[in-house]
């Protein structure tokens, strides 16, 4: 194993991804592996990695039992769990139990063999160890965030939520859901419990005094619960109670000098930690990186302690995740924390300050180096944006290590120290940048101003060259800083003046060795320790050495045929001189070649020397070489870093293999070795770790070669069938996953995310095999410029992208034939190009030779323009005919066939004037209908108007519906009165109109003048919001009728709602409606005083002031709405103009008023009854007497005609509330006189009887009221003339009832049982009940409906008798029932008829006929202007004779006469008696 080591970062924005369990060995989570450390007081070890997740891990736990604490668990977002043996670094088991990623996972203190997890849907899945089973729960549809087992009882669970809900579960319970902790109001970072059982610890503070005792939870006691979140607050609850008993804010400290990136906005995260054995006191993170220990017993500033106090440094300087605690044997208790800050911190509990920090690595390390000068100061560039220098040969601290990072934006891809300056170190980016950093100052690095296009790759030092080696020798520099990158460009920095231009030096080489070609793009270069000669690598594989300073070309090394990677020379000290010129080369043929250039450097060739042979040749690795370094304590020995994931140690001169490296997970990037100690090498890689290791200690010798060749091809076959099947996917990376470790892992490949600090494609891997990833992308594949190798953007080769199709198929196919067909292809063209004719049969672009066209003159490219055009028809590809006619010159036959063929574009369009103005019309025209049938309308219009068709492109758009593009269009383009816009409008409107949307075809109608039909549309929705707004916009527009009409059906609306303000306000707008608003006033007031009476219990929306109810004792009806009246709306006898009562009167004339029917519902009684008030009180303005009795009868018989007798009552009671009829009104001294009219006066009399009619009912129940109290039986006294009446035949029980309600309930005498009183009755008035024509109309009608009932009785027997049982099945029940009407009724006599049916039917018809002539000779205004039931009211007045002496005997008289003449029916006649 490695000696020591950086791991990779661990996971951000995890809830739980590090433990420790009881032997020491903390488990974190960094990207899909879970590195395991031995920690202790005074230092930390990695001692072994668990790889196996594809995907992140996102929770770790340990299992905290004796005799299972070697066991772990943990969580992935590819939604499984997987149980891991740390002793045997082994996987136990796998289940995918979710289905979408685990977000928290915990391995129960309390049962061994629990473990729980749950999800981002919110499904919390319960893991049986011993058995393997699970069982899953859905408690909450939440985003699970956290999640914790409760350390006493097995079954509790605490879950929190993204939502900030916190909900504790019963597994045991099939996830029972017993407490839901709200409080918080973001999400729950942590959840964490008390140590110790119960809720007495912290009952001593007096805030929490109101907490009752005894509480327990099942048959245990609770437990508190603690909580973190992102609102800033801590809170603990009381699991036993489901409360909580503490809440404390973050407290704000203020930022030390920390380290912190200015440019990075700064995340939340609260960590909460509860000790064991530390039941008052909790740890939790805090908001940059702080970390406090809280004093649950205390309060205020003194609950709080800040840890790492004693010195400046200790904190972290960004923000922790995870905190986790471990008792020492000693008895010391350590606190391990991660951060975002990349390092891990061990705590000690007891004085709270730091033990020691473990840096770690967000991304790749891509480059490692020891300084030349600081004995073992190790530089490292790594791929979250940083460089680290480590001190590692300090003894205090093991890993003593400085970041930095201000002016670097990007991945630090290349480092070089300075040969001779201590502390200075060269930088490049992936960006492009260059700088220079003083490791040993605070002061920020040196910028070169000279950007590269790409990544650099290599820097190195070496001497100045011109033009900086020119000038006097104090002023050019020592050493120039060189650099390689992506681009394929080498420039020359000078350090002193990083702020001037660097220099190319291709420019020098051309110029030094006149070369004319274009050199190869260079991927690598290295200084010879001497500075004599420089070595510099290329893209096509050749080596090039050049002699300083004017770089003339000594030779050039033709080994490698793939990109240079690596270039190295042997070092030059205590070593033999032999070896000093050895130069090895690494490239991505996976040979490492080491060549002896001795000869060459010490005797200089006159002309460039070509090898071709290397002195010694590396064969092993099984992948391309990324990096390598000479031995500095060894002759020619050579370690090597190679995508295959391993290090391999050489002796070059007997070309063996000595040692092999194979502790990385993933490829390696960069080798060095100790400068101080002959046996260890350090290496990094992809898997994000720093590694220390010693070649004496390996297992293996070799790089592993068992499955090479064979796992290549069948990686090979099976990622080009991944991408394949990725062709189908968003991007490169597929969908992005949650933010961890600065990075998202998917299952390929990690893809960028904000702050990552790691930007590659990462291929994960599921084994701890080192066997090479062919997929993986990483930068040092090498410096190609080819977009097959370019470096900037590696993701491009993870899918390739389809080829585009070639435009000259044919003579492209032809460089596909063998080597010797392709040879002799040279040789033909050199005879064609070099003879006056060709060869024999040879005809440049055709046939045979057609692909010779392309490097022959014009005639034979036409020629082979033909043969390709043909290939292209046949194969349907007329797009690339067009552009091969387009590049002949034949503008307009490429135009005619894409016209033909419907291929037209905007490229071609934009060609198209070229041609001429008809020809660019005509294309136009055409590319407009292609538009069209691809439904591209908008850009079809949009071309014919670069062509001035306007009126086509509206006509366009209104054929396919698009009417606001059209209307636009117009309106931009044409005048204001152009006919079109207005037809447009009114098109839109119907289709809009049509639709439903009447809002919208409103405004068209408005936009094209047709005011009337906008309201009319608006009003179609027939809701009062509409009519109001509907109404508004008629006034408005001058549409007066219809506003008057729409605001009138609105405010009808909004009182039939009892709504009378708005009601009002919309009339109010309407002056002509004054006489509606009147009428609306006597409707609301009518209502209020009915509500107030208690007759209806119906409440009003809305009420003005003026309709409160009042002291309203003595006053009538109808003068209180003359006040109102005059007060409110300025309507009065003496009022004229729009307030004159007499054109009001006419006005309120014309409204209809429908007749009464039960099926009316009681408000619309109201409004109608109201309706005939509001007449009545004009014509009582207009002193027309007469009017105004038929209006008041008409309002009072509205309501008895509907059905709401009592409302009747009352109404009467409020309009006359002396009882007199004839008393309008006291206070304006209005009495009604009888006229000479007939009709007036029958009202006046009917409306009497009735006001009458209600008082008898009154009093008589005042009496029996009276005698009830003392104890006599209504019943048992006298028979109740309801009975009587029930017997007659006449159901008068509803109307009795409805009359007991206004005299017991309704506002009569009878207000209590204390005080009752019989009200004054004026018997002789009653005479006007008593009436004799009425008495003998009501007789002719009752005789009436007898017989129809016996005509229908008849017709019910005839049925049956002819059609049978069967088809009148009703039949029984209906003439029983008419049977049983018809005997008790008052024609008795005529039950004694013949059994005959014939003489049955001539007789009640010849009745029919003789009550009808009876009923045509009474006179019209008795049966206009009906009585109460004359029969009825002579019992109630023969009743009441006999409890009152008042009753004269004439009366008593006058009723037996109308009972003998009128009633035949013995019970009535014997009721009378």
């Amino acid at each position: 194993m490695h000696e020591r080591s950086l791991p990779a970062s661990p996971n951000w924005y995890c809830s739980r991804c590090s433990d420790v369990n009881s032997s020491c060995l903390l488990g974190v989570g960094a990207k899909n592996i879970i590195y395991l450390i031995d920690v202790s007081a005074s230092s930390c070890r990695v001692v072994g990695e668990l790889v196996g997740h594809r995907d992140l891990v996102s929770g770790f736990s340990f299992c905290q039992h004796a005799g299972q604490s070697h066991l772990c668990v943990s969580s992935s977002t590819d939604g499984s769990i997987r149980f891991w043996d740390t002793d045997n670094r082994v996987l136990i088991r796998e289940q995918a139990a979710h289905q979408t990623p685990v977000t928290a996972v915990h391995w129960s203190p309390v049962d061994k063999n629990l473990v729980v997890s749950g999800d981002e849907k919110g499904v919390v899945v319960c893991h049986w160890y011993h058995t393997g089973e699970t069982t899953s729960f859905f408690p909450e549809p939440r985003n699970i965030f956290s999640l914790s087992c409760s350390p006493h009882t097995w079954s509790s669970v605490a879950v929190g939520y993204k939502d900030g809900m916190v909900v504790l579960i019963d597994v045991s319970k099939k996830g029972e859901v017993m407490h839901r902790l709200r409080g918080h109001e973001d999400e729950i970072h942590s959840l964490a419990w008390s140590p110790v059982t119960g809720e007495d610890t912290l009952y001593s503070r007096p805030e929490d005094a109101e907490v009752t005792s005894g509480v327990t939870a099942g048959d245990e006691s609770g437990c508190y619960l603690a909580s973190g979140s992102k609102d800033q607050t801590v809170r603990v609850w009381s699991s036993a109670r489901g409360k909580g008993v503490m809440t404390m804010k973050l407290p704000f400290i203020k930022k030390r000098g920390s380290a912190v990136d200015p440019g990075v906005k700064e995340r939340r995260w609260l960590h909460v930690h509860w000790p064991k054995g530390r039941p008052t006191q909790l740890v939790s993170s805090c908001f940059s990186g702080e970390m406090v220990m809280w004093d649950l017993t205390r309060s205020g500033k003194q609950r709080w302690t800040l840890f790492g106090t004693s010195s400046e440094g200790q904190n972290h300087s960004r923000i922790v995740f995870n905190m986790s605690s471990v008792q020492l044997q000693d008895g010391r208790e350590l606190l391990i924390s991660t951060s975002m800050d990349r390092e891990m911190k061990c705590w000690d509990l007891a004085s709270l300050d730091c033990c020691w920090t473990l840096p770690t690595l967000g991304g790749f390390v891509y480059a490692l180096t020891f300084s030349p000068v600081g004995s073992g100061c190790l530089a490292l560039g790594v791929g979250d944006n940083m460089i680290r220098v480590w001190n590692t040969l300090t003894t205090q601290n093991q890993y003593d290590t400085r970041s930095f990072w201000q002016g670097i934006k990007s991945k630090v891809t290349a480092l070089a120290w300075h040969p001779t300056r201590e502390g200075s170190l060269s930088f490049g980016t992936d960006d492009g940048k260059v700088g220079i950093y003083e490791v040993f100052s605070n002061k920020p690095p040196q910028i070169s101003s000279s950007y590269h296009r790409k990544t650099v790759y290599t820097l190195a030092w070496g001497p100045p060259l011109p033009p900086m080696s020119f000038g006097a020798a104090g002023g050019k520099p020592s050493f120039s800083l060189y650099s390689c990158a992506g681009e394929g460009v080498i420039l020359q920095h000078d350090p002193s003046k990083l702020s001037g231009e660097a220099s190319d030096i291709d420019k020098l080489i051309r110029d030094t060795n006149s070369i004319k070609h274009k050199l190869s793009p260079h991927t690598d270069l290295s200084w010879k320790p001497d500075g004599r000669v420089v070595a510099i690598g290329n893209e096509d594989g050749c080596i090039d050495v050049y002699q300083a300073p004017d770089l003339k070309l000594l030779c050039s090394i033709q080994q490698h045929h793939k990109i240079i990677n690596c270039l190295r020379w042997h070092h030059d000290h205590s070593s033999p001189p032999e070896l000093h010129c050895l130069l090895a080369s690494g490239s991505s043929n996976a040979a490492i070649f080491v060549h002896d250039l001795r000869s060459i450097i010490e005797n200089p060739p006159e002309s460039p020397v070509v090898l071709t042979e290397p002195f010694r040749r590396l064969c092993g690795h099984t992948s391309k070489i990324t990096s390598m370094s000479w031995s500095p304590h060894h002759d020619a020995r050579l370690v090597s870093a190679s995508y295959d994931g391993t290090a391999q140690v050489w002796d070059v001169l007997q070309e063996a293999a000595l040692s092999n490296y194979r502790g990385h997970v993933g490829y390696l990037l960069c080798v060095d070795w100790s400068p101080v100690d002959p046996d260890v090498i350090w290496t990094g890689g992809k898997d994000f770790t720093l590694q220390e290791w010693r070649v004496s200690q390996q297992e293996f010798t070799k790089p592993p070669k068992g499955k090479k060749m064979v796992d290549l091809k069948e990686k090979k076959k099976s990622n080009s069938k991944q991408k394949s099947k990725n062709k189908k996917a968003p991007g490169p990376g597929g969908d992005a996953g949650p933010e961890v470790n600065g990075g998202t892992v998917t299952q390929k490949v990690v893809t960028p995310q904000e702050l990552s600090g790691e930007e590659e494609e990462d291929q994960v891997r599921s084994t701890d095999s080192p066997a090479p990833s062919q997929l993986a992308t990483f930068e040092m594949q090498r410096k190609s410029s080819t977009v097959a190798k370019t470096k900037d953007k590696p993701e491009l080769i993870l899918l390739k992208k389809k080829k585009p199709r070639s435009m000259l198929p044919v003579s492209t196919s032809m460089d596909h034939r063998p080597k010797e067909d392709l040879l002799q292809d040279c040789i033909t063209l050199a005879s064609i190009k070099h003879s006056n004719a060709p060869p024999a049969g040879c005809v440049p672009g055709q046939g045979e030779h057609v692909h010779l066209g392309l490097f022959s003159d014009r005639q034979a490219l036409y020629r082979m323009f033909e043969a390709e055009e043909e290939g292209h028809v046949e194969a349907g590809h007329y797009d690339s005919v067009v552009y091969l006619r387009l590049w002949t010159g034949d503008l307009e036959g490429a135009l005619q066939l894409a016209t033909e063929k419907g291929e037209l574009n905007d490229h071609l369009l934009s060609l198209a004037p070229m041609a001429g103005f008809e020809v660019w019309s005509r294309t136009v025209e055409a590319f407009a209908r292609q538009l069209c049938h691809q439904e591209q309308y908008l850009k079809a219009a949009s071309h014919l108007l670069s062509i001035n068709k306007l009126y086509e492109a509206v006509d366009l758009l209104r054929s396919h519906k698009l009417y606001r593009e059209a209307i636009a269009l117009v309106k931009a383009r044409l005048p204001a009165d152009e006919p079109v816009l207005k037809e447009l409008y009114t098109c839109w409107a119907a289709v809009l109109e049509r639709d439903g949307h009447f809002s919208a075809a409103a405004k068209c109608y408005l936009a094209a003048g047709a005011s009337f039909d906008a309201a009319k549309v608006i009003a179609r929705k027939n809701d009062v919001s509409s009519l109001r707004s509907a109404a508004s916009l008629a006034r408005i527009s001058g549409e007066v009728s219809l506003a008057q009409s729409l605001a009138l059906r609105c405010a009808k609306d909004l009182a039939a709602a009892q709504d009378w303000v708005p009601a009002q306000d919309v009339l109010s707008s309407q002056d002509s409606l004054l006489v509606h608003r009147l009428h609306l006033c006597v409707a609301e007031l009518l209502g209020a005083t009915l509500v107030d009476s208690q007759v209806v219990s119906q409440s009003c929306v809305s009420s003005h002031v003026w309709a409160s109810p009042g002291d309203r004792h003595g006053i009538s009806f109808q003068e209180r709405v003359r006040e109102v009246w005059d007060q409110q709306f300025g309507v009065s006898q003496t009022s004229s103009g729009q307030h004159s009562v007499s054109a009001l009167l006419q006005e309120l004339k014309a409204v209809e008023s429908p007749t009464p029917t039960a099926s009316v519902p009681l408000r619309q009684v109201q409004l109608y009854c109201s309706l005939h008030l509001t007449r009545a009180m004009l014509s009582w303005l207009t002193d027309d007497d007469e009017q105004l009795v038929k209006e008041l009868w008409k309002a009072v018989a509205w309501l008895r005609d509907s059905g709401h007798f009592c409302v009747s009552a009352e109404l009467c009671r409020l309009l006359f509330p002396d009882g007199d009829v004839s008393v309008c009104s006291r206070t304006h001294l209005k009495t009604l006189h009888t006229t000479e009219e007939d009709e007036a006066r029958a009202a006046f009399g009917s409306l009497q009887a009735f006001v009458h009619y209600y008082n008898m009912y009154q009093h008589w129940w005042s009496i029996n009221s009276i005698q009830t109290q003392n104890g006599i039986s209504h019943n048992a006294t006298d028979p109740s003339p309801a009975t009587q009446e029930k017997e007659e035949g006449i159901d008068k029980e509803k109307e009795i009832e409805e009359i007991e309600i206004v005299v017991n309930g309704g506002g009569g005498v009878l207000e209590s049982e204390e005080s009752v009183s019989i009200a004054p009755l004026d018997y002789e008035a009653m005479s006007v009940l008593l009436s004799e024509p009425h008495a003998a109309s009501q007789a002719v009608q009752r005789a009436v409906g007898e017989i129809q009932d016996r005509l229908a009785d008849m017709m019910v027997q005839h049925s049956r008798a002819q059609y049978g049982e069967k088809e009148v099945d009703n039949a029984p029940t209906q003439t029983s029932t008419t049977t049983e009407s018809t005997d008790n009724g008052q024609g008795s006599d005529d039950t004694q008829q013949g059994p005959e049916e014939q003489e049955t039917l001539i007789s009640l018809s010849s009745k029919m006929s003789e009550h009808q002539k009876r009923l045509a000779e009474l006179p019209d205004t008795v049966k206009m202007y009906p009585h109460p039931d004359v029969i009825e009211c002579c019992l109630v007045v023969l009743h009441l004779s006999k409890t009152s002496p008042c009753v004269s005997e004439s009366l008593q008289q006058e009723a037996r006469d109308l009972i003998s003449k009128h009633a035949t029916h013995p019970s009535v006649l014997k009721a009378s008696r």
